[in-house]
Protein backbone atom coordinates (compact mmCIF):
# COMPACT_ATOMS: atom_id res chain seq x y z
CA UNK A 1 0.00 0.00 0.00
CA UNK A 2 1.18 3.49 -0.82
CA UNK A 3 1.12 6.40 1.63
CA UNK A 4 1.54 10.05 0.65
CA UNK A 5 2.96 12.95 2.65
CA UNK A 6 2.54 16.41 1.18
CA UNK A 7 3.24 20.04 2.01
CA UNK A 8 3.76 23.26 0.08
CA UNK A 9 7.21 22.14 -1.13
CA UNK A 10 7.30 18.35 -1.53
CA UNK A 11 5.18 15.30 -2.24
CA UNK A 12 6.64 12.12 -0.73
CA UNK A 13 5.44 8.56 -1.27
CA UNK A 14 6.23 5.59 0.98
CA UNK A 15 5.38 1.93 0.44
CA UNK A 16 4.25 -0.38 3.23
CA UNK A 17 6.19 -3.14 1.44
CA UNK A 18 9.62 -2.71 2.97
CA UNK A 19 8.51 0.45 4.78
CA UNK A 20 10.53 2.39 2.22
CA UNK A 21 10.49 5.69 0.36
CA UNK A 22 9.36 5.44 -3.26
CA UNK A 23 9.14 9.06 -4.44
CA UNK A 24 10.34 12.54 -3.48
CA UNK A 25 8.98 15.20 -5.83
CA UNK A 26 9.09 18.97 -5.73
CA UNK A 27 5.97 20.93 -6.64
CA UNK A 28 7.27 21.48 -10.18
CA UNK A 29 7.13 17.70 -10.67
CA UNK A 30 10.88 17.01 -10.51
CA UNK A 31 11.54 13.51 -9.15
CA UNK A 32 14.61 13.27 -6.90
CA UNK A 33 14.39 9.64 -5.80
CA UNK A 34 15.56 6.88 -8.14
CA UNK A 35 12.48 5.15 -9.55
CA UNK A 36 13.98 1.72 -10.09
CA UNK A 37 14.93 0.08 -13.38
CA UNK A 38 15.71 -3.62 -13.77
CA UNK A 39 18.35 -2.75 -16.35
CA UNK A 40 20.33 -1.12 -13.54
CA UNK A 41 18.81 -1.53 -10.07
CA UNK A 42 15.17 -2.30 -9.36
CA UNK A 43 15.39 -0.94 -5.81
CA UNK A 44 14.87 2.61 -4.61
CA UNK A 45 15.53 3.17 -0.90
CA UNK A 46 15.46 -0.14 1.01
CA UNK A 47 15.74 -0.38 4.78
CA UNK A 48 18.69 -2.51 5.88
CA UNK A 49 18.18 -4.60 9.05
CA UNK A 50 19.62 -6.47 10.96
CA UNK A 51 22.66 -6.35 8.67
CA UNK A 52 24.09 -3.80 6.26
CA UNK A 53 25.72 -5.44 3.27
CA UNK A 54 26.58 -9.14 3.19
CA UNK A 55 27.70 -11.88 5.54
CA UNK A 56 30.44 -14.29 4.50
CA UNK A 57 28.64 -17.04 2.55
CA UNK A 58 25.41 -15.33 3.68
CA UNK A 59 25.81 -16.89 7.13
CA UNK A 60 27.08 -16.14 10.62
CA UNK A 61 27.18 -17.63 14.08
CA UNK A 62 24.72 -15.74 16.26
CA UNK A 63 23.17 -15.94 19.72
CA UNK A 64 23.58 -19.27 21.47
CA UNK A 65 25.92 -20.69 18.85
CA UNK A 66 23.19 -20.74 16.21
CA UNK A 67 24.13 -20.66 12.52
CA UNK A 68 22.02 -18.12 10.66
CA UNK A 69 21.52 -17.77 6.92
CA UNK A 70 20.66 -14.23 5.94
CA UNK A 71 20.50 -12.51 2.53
CA UNK A 72 22.30 -9.31 1.62
CA UNK A 73 20.95 -6.29 3.53
CA UNK A 74 18.86 -8.36 5.92
CA UNK A 75 15.33 -9.58 6.32
CA UNK A 76 12.84 -6.67 6.26
CA UNK A 77 13.25 -4.98 2.88
CA UNK A 78 10.80 -7.35 1.17
CA UNK A 79 8.39 -7.59 4.11
CA UNK A 80 5.07 -5.86 4.62
CA UNK A 81 5.09 -3.21 7.36
CA UNK A 82 2.06 -2.11 9.39
CA UNK A 83 1.05 1.55 9.31
CA UNK A 84 0.57 2.50 12.97
CA UNK A 85 -0.20 6.18 12.48
CA UNK A 86 -0.67 8.48 9.49
CA UNK A 87 -0.83 12.26 9.60
CA UNK A 88 -0.54 14.83 6.83
CA UNK A 89 3.17 15.34 7.36
CA UNK A 90 4.28 12.04 8.97
CA UNK A 91 3.71 8.31 8.91
CA UNK A 92 4.83 5.61 11.33
CA UNK A 93 5.44 2.04 10.17
CA UNK A 94 6.44 -1.01 12.17
CA UNK A 95 7.29 -4.65 11.74
CA UNK A 96 7.77 -7.36 14.37
CA UNK A 97 9.68 -10.61 14.20
CA UNK A 98 7.66 -13.67 13.18
CA UNK A 99 8.54 -17.35 13.10
CA UNK A 100 10.15 -17.16 9.68
CA UNK A 101 12.31 -14.18 10.62
CA UNK A 102 13.30 -15.84 13.89
CA UNK A 103 14.77 -18.70 11.87
CA UNK A 104 17.15 -16.20 10.26
CA UNK A 105 17.63 -13.83 13.19
CA UNK A 106 16.87 -15.44 16.56
CA UNK A 107 15.82 -12.29 18.42
CA UNK A 108 12.35 -10.95 19.11
CA UNK A 109 12.32 -7.39 17.80
CA UNK A 110 10.12 -4.55 16.69
CA UNK A 111 11.42 -2.10 14.11
CA UNK A 112 9.67 1.24 13.85
CA UNK A 113 10.23 3.67 10.98
CA UNK A 114 8.85 7.19 11.05
CA UNK A 115 8.98 9.47 8.01
CA UNK A 116 8.38 13.16 8.66
CA UNK A 117 8.02 15.88 6.05
CA UNK A 118 9.30 19.25 7.31
CA UNK A 119 9.37 22.00 4.67
CA UNK A 120 11.95 20.72 2.14
CA UNK A 121 13.24 17.91 4.37
CA UNK A 122 12.37 14.23 4.63
CA UNK A 123 13.39 12.91 8.04
CA UNK A 124 13.80 9.16 8.51
CA UNK A 125 13.81 7.81 12.07
CA UNK A 126 14.46 4.19 13.00
CA UNK A 127 13.59 2.71 16.40
CA UNK A 128 14.99 -0.76 17.09
CA UNK A 129 13.21 -2.36 20.06
CA UNK A 130 14.38 -5.53 21.80
CA UNK A 131 11.26 -7.48 22.75
CA UNK A 132 13.22 -10.47 24.00
CA UNK A 133 15.05 -11.28 27.22
CA UNK A 134 18.68 -11.12 26.06
CA UNK A 135 20.93 -8.40 24.69
CA UNK A 136 20.22 -8.08 20.96
CA UNK A 137 23.00 -7.38 18.41
CA UNK A 138 22.06 -5.71 15.13
CA UNK A 139 22.96 -3.25 12.41
CA UNK A 140 20.72 -0.81 10.59
CA UNK A 141 21.10 1.47 7.62
CA UNK A 142 19.46 3.40 4.83
CA UNK A 143 19.97 2.95 1.09
CA UNK A 144 18.31 5.89 -0.72
CA UNK A 145 19.14 6.22 -4.41
CA UNK A 146 18.88 9.60 -6.12
CA UNK A 147 18.43 10.39 -9.78
CA UNK A 148 21.74 11.50 -11.25
CA UNK A 149 21.38 13.41 -13.42
CA UNK A 150 18.28 15.11 -12.05
CA UNK A 151 17.38 17.14 -15.13
CA UNK A 152 17.26 16.49 -18.89
CA UNK A 153 20.32 17.50 -20.89
CA UNK A 154 22.79 16.71 -18.10
CA UNK A 155 25.47 14.07 -17.71
CA UNK A 156 26.54 12.00 -14.72
CA UNK A 157 29.88 13.79 -14.52
CA UNK A 158 28.15 17.16 -14.22
CA UNK A 159 27.62 16.17 -10.59
CA UNK A 160 29.81 16.23 -7.52
CA UNK A 161 29.55 15.42 -3.84
CA UNK A 162 30.38 18.20 -1.39
CA UNK A 163 31.32 17.13 2.14
CA UNK A 164 30.81 19.30 5.20
CA UNK A 165 34.50 19.01 6.11
CA UNK A 166 37.77 18.77 4.22
CA UNK A 167 38.60 15.08 3.98
CA UNK A 168 41.73 12.97 3.69
CA UNK A 169 40.92 9.29 3.71
CA UNK A 170 41.49 5.91 2.14
CA UNK A 171 38.89 3.29 1.27
CA UNK A 172 38.96 -0.51 1.63
CA UNK A 173 38.75 -2.79 -1.37
CA UNK A 174 35.32 -4.30 -2.07
CA UNK A 175 35.34 -7.91 -3.26
CA UNK A 176 32.82 -7.80 -6.09
CA UNK A 177 32.28 -11.55 -6.26
CA UNK A 178 31.26 -11.94 -2.61
CA UNK A 179 30.06 -8.50 -1.52
CA UNK A 180 32.62 -8.58 1.31
CA UNK A 181 35.38 -6.11 2.16
CA UNK A 182 39.14 -6.65 2.00
CA UNK A 183 40.47 -4.50 4.83
CA UNK A 184 44.02 -5.59 3.97
CA UNK A 185 43.84 -3.63 0.72
CA UNK A 186 43.15 0.08 0.93
CA UNK A 187 43.55 2.83 -1.63
CA UNK A 188 43.94 6.56 -1.18
CA UNK A 189 40.68 8.28 -2.06
CA UNK A 190 40.36 11.86 -0.83
CA UNK A 191 43.39 14.09 -0.25
CA UNK A 192 42.59 17.37 1.52
CA UNK A 193 39.36 17.54 -0.49
CA UNK A 194 35.89 18.76 0.29
CA UNK A 195 34.50 17.78 -3.12
CA UNK A 196 34.35 14.53 -5.07
CA UNK A 197 33.69 14.61 -8.81
CA UNK A 198 31.23 11.87 -9.76
CA UNK A 199 31.91 9.55 -12.66
CA UNK A 200 30.81 6.01 -13.45
CA UNK A 201 34.34 4.64 -13.07
CA UNK A 202 34.04 5.20 -9.30
CA UNK A 203 31.70 2.22 -9.15
CA UNK A 204 33.42 -0.16 -11.55
CA UNK A 205 34.22 -2.45 -8.60
CA UNK A 206 30.99 -1.92 -6.66
CA UNK A 207 30.50 0.43 -3.71
CA UNK A 208 32.82 3.06 -2.25
CA UNK A 209 33.00 2.50 1.52
CA UNK A 210 33.81 5.67 3.44
CA UNK A 211 34.78 4.30 6.84
CA UNK A 212 37.20 7.11 7.76
CA UNK A 213 34.97 10.07 6.95
CA UNK A 214 34.82 13.01 9.36
CA UNK A 215 31.88 14.70 7.66
CA UNK A 216 28.35 13.87 8.73
CA UNK A 217 26.77 15.89 5.98
CA UNK A 218 27.11 15.55 2.20
CA UNK A 219 25.50 17.34 -0.75
CA UNK A 220 24.82 16.10 -4.27
CA UNK A 221 25.25 19.12 -6.55
CA UNK A 222 25.25 19.90 -10.28
CA UNK A 223 27.47 22.38 -12.06
CA UNK A 224 24.56 23.33 -14.33
CA UNK A 225 21.94 24.45 -11.79
CA UNK A 226 21.28 24.94 -8.08
CA UNK A 227 19.11 21.85 -7.50
CA UNK A 228 20.38 18.96 -5.40
CA UNK A 229 20.17 16.80 -2.31
CA UNK A 230 21.74 17.16 1.13
CA UNK A 231 22.08 14.16 3.44
CA UNK A 232 22.73 14.59 7.18
CA UNK A 233 23.65 11.35 8.96
CA UNK A 234 25.09 12.14 12.40
CA UNK A 235 23.88 8.85 13.93
CA UNK A 236 25.74 6.68 11.41
CA UNK A 237 29.52 6.05 11.40
CA UNK A 238 29.74 4.93 7.77
CA UNK A 239 28.69 6.40 4.44
CA UNK A 240 28.53 4.09 1.43
CA UNK A 241 28.40 5.49 -2.11
CA UNK A 242 27.08 3.22 -4.82
CA UNK A 243 25.84 2.96 -8.34
CA UNK A 244 25.86 0.08 -10.80
CA UNK A 245 28.91 -0.90 -12.84
CA UNK A 246 26.83 -0.61 -16.04
CA UNK A 247 26.52 3.16 -15.62
CA UNK A 248 23.23 3.43 -13.79
CA UNK A 249 21.81 7.00 -13.87
CA UNK A 250 21.63 7.30 -10.10
CA UNK A 251 23.80 7.49 -7.02
CA UNK A 252 22.95 5.94 -3.66
CA UNK A 253 24.05 7.78 -0.51
CA UNK A 254 23.82 5.17 2.22
CA UNK A 255 24.21 5.82 5.97
CA UNK A 256 25.13 2.55 7.71
CA UNK A 257 25.91 1.54 11.28
CA UNK A 258 27.87 -1.51 10.10
CA UNK A 259 29.56 -3.05 7.08
CA UNK A 260 29.65 -6.28 5.13
CA UNK A 261 31.82 -8.94 6.74
CA UNK A 262 35.43 -7.79 6.50
CA UNK A 263 38.56 -9.82 5.81
CA UNK A 264 39.85 -9.23 9.36
CA UNK A 265 36.65 -10.56 10.97
CA UNK A 266 35.41 -14.02 11.80
CA UNK A 267 31.83 -15.15 11.44
CA UNK A 268 30.52 -14.43 14.95
CA UNK A 269 27.78 -11.84 14.50
CA UNK A 270 28.32 -10.20 17.89
CA UNK A 271 32.02 -9.66 17.09
CA UNK A 272 31.53 -7.72 13.87
CA UNK A 273 32.94 -4.20 13.89
CA UNK A 274 30.71 -1.53 15.38
CA UNK A 275 27.98 -4.00 16.31
CA UNK A 276 24.98 -2.26 17.87
CA UNK A 277 23.59 -3.70 21.10
CA UNK A 278 20.22 -3.05 22.72
CA UNK A 279 19.20 -4.36 26.13
CA UNK A 280 16.05 -6.41 26.68
CA UNK A 281 12.99 -4.18 26.79
CA UNK A 282 14.90 -1.16 25.48
CA UNK A 283 15.10 0.53 22.10
CA UNK A 284 17.75 2.41 20.14
CA UNK A 285 16.95 5.27 17.79
CA UNK A 286 18.72 6.51 14.66
CA UNK A 287 17.91 9.38 12.32
CA UNK A 288 19.00 10.74 8.97
CA UNK A 289 17.73 13.74 7.08
CA UNK A 290 17.27 14.26 3.32
CA UNK A 291 17.07 17.92 2.34
CA UNK A 292 15.88 18.81 -1.16
CA UNK A 293 17.02 22.03 -2.80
Amino acid sequence: MEFILENEELTVKIQSLGGALSSIKTKDGLEYLWQGDRNYWSGQAPVLFPICGSLRNDSARIGKNQITKMPRHGIVRKREFICEKKEKDSVLFSIESDEEMLQQYPYHFKLGIRYTLLKNRVITEYCVENKGTEVMPFFIGGHPGFNCPLCPGENYDDYRLVFSEEETCSVPYPVTETGLIDMGRRAGFLNHQQELQLNHDLFSRDAVILDELKSRNVKLCSKKHEKGVELAFADFPYLVLWSTANKGPFVALEPWTGLSTCSDEGDVFEEKRNVQLVEAGKCKAYKFDIKIF
